[in-house]
Order: C-alpha cells, then structure tokens, then sequence
C-alpha cells in the first residue's frame, strides 16, 4: 500500500479520497478494471463493507461503472475526469489562497510564492 490510513477521517473517505486522487492523476487508467471488493479489502486490511460504500459511492459520482458479471472499472468519460481534477484542483487553490491570506499574504505575495514553487519544481 503506498499510503497509511489515519483516524482524523472515516476510513471510507479516505479510500474514497485516494482512489479519487489515483483516477484523475491517472494512476488508475480510464476503463481499467478495478480490483474486487474482498481482495481490496484484503489488501487495505479494511472491512468488505467499506470498499462496498467506496464503490458504490464512486459509481454514484460516475467515476466507476459496474459491468454485471465481470467487475467493476474506471470511467471511459474523459471529461468526467478531466473535471473532476479540476474541481479538486480549485479546491487546493482556494484553501491555499484563504491560508495565505490569513498568514498576512497579499495577492501579488501570493502569486509571487506560486509561480516561485513552480519554477522550483520545474
């Protein structure tokens, strides 16, 4: 497993969280066959129950599909997707932006700290 789970969080939103996060990074390809439920929960160590609500619960987002009989998969919808790493995308911005701002931050400081970090990473 290549990451820990924590008691700050349901353990099924957590796994739900991370399995979100392995879709739109990409890590988990579009239409690509998940594992079952007995063996994910197998690997995380977790009980059936929770994989079965993170399952269901990325099918109701329409993140995964169910094809009766042989298992369950990635979306094909690339512009689910796509949208979906958006949305998370907006998230981190904005909760970094209101953090910053708290910290005595101005819009240029910000903006200068952002394309800093990102020259850095590059």
């Amino acid at each position: 497993m290549e990451w820990e789970l924590n008691s700050k969080e349901p353990i099924y939103l957590q796994i739900k969280n991370h399995m979100k996060l392995r879709i739109v990074s990409g890590k988990l390809k579009e239409g690509e066959r998940l594992l079952s439920v007995r063996d994910y929960a197998s690997e995380l160590k977790v009980n059936p129950n929770t994989i079965l609500r993170v399952y269901s619960e990325l099918e109701n987002d329409g993140l995964i599909i169910t094809q009766r009989g042989i298992g369950k998969f990635v979306t094909d919808d690339v512009e689910k997707i796509h949208n979906l790493r958006k949305e998370l995308s907006i998230e981190l911005i904005k909760d970094f932006i209101s953090q910053s701002k708290n910290l005595g931050f101005s819009k240029s400081e910000i903006i200068n700290l952002i394309t800093d970090m990102y020259e850095e990473e590059s």
